[in-house]
């Protein structure tokens, strides 16, 4: 713990260095290690209680297991289309891991969407937090390698005809958005709220999706310079990003955090619906 603690603390360190000399980089972090530092701020645990307990049950959903190319498995839920359709939505979890809130929000966009497959990529191999302490832990020990590994898995599952749509909120923000690196030519959109975006624009340039960034501005850690500089990295990369600032907080679009807004929320999930069925025709 406390090795973890000092990474932290020297990463931390170096981020602040960067962030007032862009000519310094005095350590090399991912979008996910970035993320990841929030793990260690007390703030950011605090604002995020515990999730109220939920049985999610469905007639359609089920889990399912899948090859991942570095030689493991990993599993997702699953929900299929009536009719036979390429149009996917990879959902993407919070800190928690794939639990029943995300079980029911995919089964939501499933239903409201229509012909389309929805897969939820349970990203921590099984592990689910009902406590914030264990869910900074499972996103500290979270690597983008084994992230990638279950995405590509997931392309493989769905086939290489798939057209590809992700979304996901905090963890799952930032893990919308290396996914539809990862899909490549399949991705056809990306909705990320409140999530670490890509930072490298040579990264951002080989982007196949428009891109939705749902922004709450009062988001002390997804801030207005991150936001930004996503903008301005965006548009050297020549890639359209569509930024949907609210007046809200991290975590508006969760229902059990006291920071919750139903309004903001409504019309941020109508915007991600709109934005989907633009480009998944």
């Amino acid at each position: 713990m406390k090795k973890l603690q000092l990474t932290f603390l020297l990463c931390a360190a170096a981020l602040y260095a960067v962030a007032q000399n862009d000519d310094i980089t005095v350590c090399h972090t991912s979008p996910t290690e970035k993320f990841a530092f929030f793990a260690a701020d007390k703030n950011f645990s605090v604002s995020h209680p515990n999730p109220e307990p939920y049985v999610h049950q469905s007639e359609t959903g089920k889990m399912i297991r899948f090859k991942t190319p570095d030689g493991k498995e990993a599993s997702g839920y699953v929900l299929m289309a009536k009719a036979k359709t390429n149009n996917w939505i990879f959902v993407f979890q919070e800190w928690w891991g794939l639990n029943d809130h995300i079980k029911r929000e995919s089964e939501k966009i499933y239903t409201d969407l229509g012909n389309v497959n929805v897969l939820a990529l349970d990203m921590y191999d099984g592990k689910i937090a009902t406590e914030r302490e264990d869910a900074g832990k499972y996103m500290g020990e979270f690597k983008q390698d084994r992230g990638n590994a279950i995405v590509k898995g997931a392309l493989s599952y769905v086939g290489k005809n798939a057209k590809i749509g992700t979304i996901g909120w905090c963890f799952g923000g930032g893990q919308s958005m290396q996914a539809t690196l990862t899909a490549g030519k399949q991705a056809a959109a990306c909705v990320i709220y409140y999530g670490m975006p890509e930072t490298d624009v040579a990264r951002l340039k080989t982007l196949n999706a428009d891109v939705l960034n749902i922004w709450p501005t009062q988001d002390q850690w997804i801030n207005k310079e991150v936001t930004e500089k996503f903008e301005a990295n965006m548009k050297a990369a020549g890639k359209s990003l569509t930024t949907k600032p609210y007046d809200a907080d991290h975590a508006f679009a969760n229902p059990s955090n006291p920071k919750f807004n139903e309004a903001f929320t409504a019309d941020a999930y109508a915007a991600s619906l709109a934005f989907f069925k633009a480009r998944l025709k």
